[in-house]
């Protein structure tokens, strides 16, 4: 018999060849849209997440004392110090679509550390735990906004000369950013020029229609000269931006803040449709989605 008897036909091939098993397709977290939803201090969450360089909120875990911030050196996204304070980075560079799953597994993963332990992951989270999970039910989350970074230093470490320099170097390179006394969720900056950013609770459509009422009768200014120039989106919420005066400070803005909030709740209570010159104004605030961030 002729050929080479150790040469098979394809059909012979497929049916010896090993069964090629594909590995089960890992469950991946959902988008969400508005992730702080349901907390308390909601807003003042997505500043964290969002704009503020340097800012922490204290909670508790179980018996563990947690500290959120909203970044650590290297973007790593959590450790753990001598005293056993779990320390956990709102901004990271690995996320998911929920953000808050992303914090809760960083929180869980790093009650697993031994103190003095640095978080590091090599794949985003599984849906699982978020931070509604987490956070005790009527919890008061009390954002601070820091003027540097010293929350990174385990109070347990020396405070070297060089400690101290890397600090105030880190410090140096973050934009300038002061809550404004006395009003939920809103933040003074200074890029080249001063920037009120206000990260509002209402639903994105009931606020653009909100606006559009002020904008038409020209009552969207915070004060004389000080105009708002858009509006971007974070965490499913929309943060309005307004231009201030030349060299107005934080301080200053309490007032005003206070006036535009009653504008804008009596603009929210309108139920009618919006009128022609309405309708115009708000098509003119959707077009500038501003990038100041």
């Amino acid at each position: 018999m002729r050929g080479y008897p150790w040469r098979m036909g394809k059909k012979s091939r497929s049916k010896s060849a090993p069964e090629v098993t594909s590995k089960p397709k890992r469950p991946e977290v959902q988008f969400v849209e508005r992730p702080f939803e349901g907390l308390p201090a909601e807003t003042d969450l997505i500043a964290m997440r969002e704009i503020l360089p340097s800012a922490s909120v204290e909670l508790t875990v179980g018996d563990t004392p947690v500290l959120l911030v909203t970044l650590l050196p290297d973007q790593i996204p959590a450790l753990r110090r001598e005293d056993g304070t779990v320390v956990v980075a709102m901004q990271t560079r690995m996320h998911t679509g929920d953000a808050s799953r992303d914090i809760a597994n960083a929180i869980e993963k790093a009650l697993e550390l031994e103190p003095g332990q640095a978080l590091h992951l090599s794949a985003l989270p599984e849906p699982g735990t978020r931070l509604q999970d987490l956070v005790p039910a009527g919890a008061a989350l009390a954002v601070t906004v820091h003027d540097g970074f010293d929350y990174w230093i385990d109070p347990a470490t020396e405070r070297t000369p060089e400690l101290e320099e890397a600090l105030e170097s880190a410090a140096d390179s973050a934009v300038p950013m002061i809550a404004v006394d006395g009003v939920t969720s809103a933040y003074w900056t200074r890029m080249g020029r001063e920037f009120l950013r206000w990260v509002r609770p209402e639903p994105e459509y009931d606020l653009l229609d909100a606006l559009a009422r002020l904008q038409a009768r020209r009552e969207t200014d915070l004060e004389e000269g000080a105009r708002l120039i858009g509006a971007f989106r974070a965490c499913g919420a929309l943060v309005p931006v307004w231009e201030l005066n030349p060299g107005t400070e934080a301080d200053e803005l309490s007032t005003p803040c206070k006036a535009f909030e009653k504008r804008l709740a009596a603009a929210l209570a309108v139920t009618e449709p919006l009128t022609a010159d309405e309708r115009r104004a708000r098509a003119g605030m959707i077009s500038p989605q501003v990038t100041l961030r």
